[in-house]
């Protein structure tokens, strides 16, 4: 059995010492991020990605926001597809739960407009303007939690495993809507601008 010389030996363990350090850093930022939110598990989830980036940036709330944001917003737009595909070829195409999936399309279709641009303006923050730039932002994302709570409300009386899918989705997007609001109040009041 042939043994590694010192050096190799010694760098490995260096190497898998540090990797094992960064990684319960970046635990560490996430769960400090997501102790804001409601939905603290699918915050942890659901940003997980972001949590392998460089440590100055997961120090920074605006990383997180804009990473709650970006999820939420793929999220929005994915469900507004399937809303859209629901609507043309689903059996909530006629009478109330058509005109309710009518409206949640719509509904759907103003809250990712609305996510778009908050997103923009978190990746444009500035000093001189960063108070009325996150006032933009919380009324745009406390707009589009509005919009998909709206949606679910119009499928309130109906039952059935079609409406009990896009109830289950559209909650799913109000909880990921809900944990980007919290995340950008949190940015808001900590004024750290820098992106």
């Amino acid at each position: 059995m042939a043994t590694l010389p010192l050096s190799p030996l010694l760098f490995f363990v260096t190497i898998s010492s540090h990797l094992a350090s960064s990684t319960a850093a970046s635990a560490h930022y996430l769960e400090a991020a997501c102790n804001v939110t409601r939905h603290r598990a699918l915050c942890m989830r659901s940003l997980e990605s972001f949590s392998h980036s460089a440590a100055w940036k997961q120090k920074n709330p605006s990383w997180w926001a804009r990473g709650a944001v970006a999820v939420t917003l793929t999220e929005a737009n994915d469900i507004g597809r399937y809303l859209a595909k629901m609507k043309h070829g689903g059996r909530t195409r006629g009478g109330r739960a058509g005109r309710a999936m009518a409206d949640c399309v719509e509904c759907f279709g103003d809250a990712v407009a609305e996510l778009r641009s908050s997103l923009g303006e978190l990746r444009r923050l500035e000093r001189g303007t960063f108070e009325y730039q996150m006032s933009n932002v919380e009324t745009w994302v406390s707009a589009a939690l509005t919009n998909q709570d709206t949606c679910l409300d119009g499928f309130g009386g109906y039952k059935g495993k079609e409406v009990g899918e896009v109830k289950a989705k559209v909650l799913n997007a109000t909880y990921l809507t809900s944990n980007a609001l919290a995340l950008v109040n949190n940015l808001a009041s900590s004024g750290a601008w820098r992106n």
